[in-house]
């Protein structure tokens, strides 16, 4: 009986994986096929002749080296500012006990349910007044300028947990605030830097918006999620072009995910568990 229940649960999982990644391996299988057949038999996932044109179109005539260097330097820009906040605010959250500490805790909590769309005024009014729109270093600075409030809370779990010895000995060593945070409290994090660098790339290589509205009148500075507009004009839409762009675009987060994954699940486990 337990093994008649154990063969439905993992034939119903299987079934329900299959339509979860559909969308995906659809839009892979997109990607190779001529326009013709893409309308006659779109919901195929077998392409009957393999084409490389869409990913040669799209990588060459839409411009799309220019929007995944931009895409890199935003992302890494955005991780960069990312990981240093969060880990200090998580650090002296998790490690020290001061008045107001709840309040910050609570401003924080409070941030979450404030739309995206209602920061979008003041996001791009004060990147104006710094000089910084249509520039790349302006999307970097709005992509990064969130609370991030699940990363600092991350930190802040993995920093608590960790033993007062350590950070004792570290200052009986000499080691002042930065310098043990640096030398020993990194070093024993790996697990939730894995973790949010991953998250940050995902949430980072994959926005559109913010971008698209500081990106607006500069096509060189636009990061490859924008630059996927490219492909559609106001009469004629590229749809196999589109599915090659977006098959070039996943194709970094696949990677990343990949070589990072053990930290990804061992900061997460390590964060939650009591």
């Amino acid at each position: 009986m337990r093994m008649i229940k154990r063969s439905i649960f993992y034939i119903v999982m299987t079934a329900f994986c299959l339509v979860w990644i559909y969308p995906f391996l659809w839009m892979v299988t997109a990607s190779f096929k001529t326009q013709n057949e893409f309308f006659a038999n779109g919901l195929s996932l077998i392409p009957k002749h393999f084409t490389f044109d869409n990913i040669a179109r799209a990588w060459n005539q839409a411009n799309f080296e220019q929007y995944f260097i931009n895409s890199v330097i935003i992302t890494v820009g955005t991780i960069a500012i990312v990981f240093f906040t969060t880990a200090t605010c998580g650090y002296v959250l998790g490690r020290y006990s001061f008045k107001g500490k709840k309040i910050i805790y609570a401003l924080l909590i409070s941030s979450m349910f404030v739309p995206m769309e209602f920061a979008i005024i003041p996001i791009y009014d004060l990147i104006r007044k710094l000089g910084l729109v249509n520039t790349q270093m302006g999307v970097i600075l709005a992509e990064a300028g969130g609370n991030h409030l699940i990363f600092i809370l991350l930190f802040a779990t993995f920093f608590a947990k960790i033993p007062n010895e350590l950070e004792e000995a570290s200052i009986v060593d000499g080691s002042g605030f930065f310098r043990t945070f640096i030398m020993v409290m990194l070093p024993l994090s790996k697990p939730v830097i894995g973790s949010v660098m991953i998250m940050q790339f995902i949430w980072s290589w994959n926005s559109f918006l913010l971008p698209l509205i500081l990106t607006l009148s500069a096509p060189n500075a636009r990061p490859l999620s924008v630059g996927l507009y490219a492909l559609q004009g106001e009469n004629i839409v590229d749809w196999t072009g589109i599915a090659a762009g977006g098959t070039i675009a996943i194709v970094p987060i696949v990677v990343i995910f990949l070589f990072l994954q053990r930290f990804f699940v061992d900061g997460i486990a390590g964060s939650v568990k009591g």
